[in-house]
């Protein structure tokens, strides 16, 4: 028997915090592992408890969900937890900052149980961002509105077949559908995509996209046209 996803909710709210845990824990694979009611105490319990996937409300009393997900993402002992953040509005200014601070991606809280139970194993996996049609909108939305750093040097220790990766990566597509319209293997693909995350020193794809976008590699709607 696999290893059940163990899981950190961080939330403000006891009753948000104990309906995630309810709907989580119906779920063979996963398991809840403790709870957080700001983000100074989520960091804590992230580096005691080292869950594979953190719940982290943007707005939280004290240390908020922004600056939790900063201090995850900078401590090399947590380079293994995936931060997903919770958001009541899917196009929010701060979730742009989490995602440029190293958070996986980010989930609507009136989402549905189902789509908060695949949000949690998607982000373990670290396959593909979640929702990311929203999630590059709001990057399309914010990143004109920060001092990007235009085009990154480390973009140029990419071979060609890297940066089309990267592309395809920014547009939102997993590492199979990649994998479909290169005409590689999903193994390749995989492989691919680890590489440039190591070339680029970023943690997750989410700050392959934010870095595609900022260095002018992509544009909104490139890929479909909008």
């Amino acid at each position: 028997m696999n290893a059940k996803i163990k899981v950190l909710v961080a939330d403000d709210q006891r009753l948000v915090r104990a309906g995630f845990r309810s709907i989580l824990e119906d779920e063979d694979d996963l398991e809840v592992v403790g709870e957080a009611g700001d983000g100074e105490e989520a960091v804590a319990k992230c580096r005691a408890l080292r869950p594979d996937v953190v719940l982290l409300d943007i707005r939280m009393p004290g240390v908020d969900g922004l600056e939790a997900a900063r201090r995850i993402a900078a401590d090399p002992r947590l380079g293994d937890v995936k931060v997903v953040i919770l958001t009541t509005f899917d196009l929010d200014e701060y979730v742009y900052g989490a995602l440029r601070a190293g958070a996986t991606g980010f989930l609507v809280k009136d989402t549905e149980p189902e789509e908060l139970v695949r949000a949690v194993r998607v982000a373990h996996r670290g396959e593909a961002l979640i929702s990311p049609s929203v999630t590059r909108r709001l990057i399309a939305e914010f990143a004109g509105r920060v001092k990007a750093p235009g085009a990154s040097p480390r973009l140029n220790a990419l071979t060609a077949r890297e940066r089309e990766v990267m592309e395809l990566v920014a547009a939102g597509l997993s590492n199979d559908e990649i994998a479909a319209r290169l005409v590689l293997s999903p193994a390749t693909s995989k492989t691919h995509v680890s590489r440039i995350m190591t070339k680029l020193d970023v943690r997750d794809r989410s700050q392959l996209v934010v870095l595609a976008y900022e260095s002018g590699m992509v544009r909104p709607g490139w890929l479909s046209g909008e």
